[in-house]
């Protein structure tokens, strides 16, 4: 499914949420059938994702988001590093890091981690210039 599929049994619009797990709080906004969710770190993301259920890829947030055609994007820094639910594709890295049925996207994992690096360099560069 996609954000124009209007068959989609849910549909989700909000601007303004958030929600915090174990002590990370993330923004989260939704268009139609694709819920974002901003975690700060990739790090964050990552361990997120690992503590899903076992099982999930017939109990859980899994089965909802399957069951209502929606699916969920996992980003940081403006960047999706982990899809969940009807579009997502995981692959060999999602088995590998034991996040699969999540879709890992190694990109956006790479660009996450270079701007949070980008942005420690530059709060030294602050404190010590």
């Amino acid at each position: 499914m996609n954000g124009s599929d209007a068959s989609a049994p849910l549909s989700i619009t909000t601007d303004d949420l958030s929600l915090a797990i174990d002590g990370v709080r993330m923004e989260v906004r939704a268009t139609g059938d694709r819920v974002f969710v901003e975690v700060p770190t990739a790090l964050a993301a990552l361990r997120l994702a690992r503590r899903l259920p076992n099982g999930l890829e017939t109990t859980g947030p899994t089965r909802f988001l399957l069951a209502t055609g929606l699916t969920t994007e996992i980003r940081v820094r403006g960047r999706t590093v982990l899809v969940l639910g009807s579009t997502a594709r995981p692959g060999p890295l999602a088995r590998r890091l034991g996040v699969a049925p999540a879709e890992v996207r190694l990109a956006g994992l790479v660009g996450a981690g270079w701007s949070g690096l980008s942005a420690a360099v530059d709060a030294v560069r602050r404190l010590l210039g």
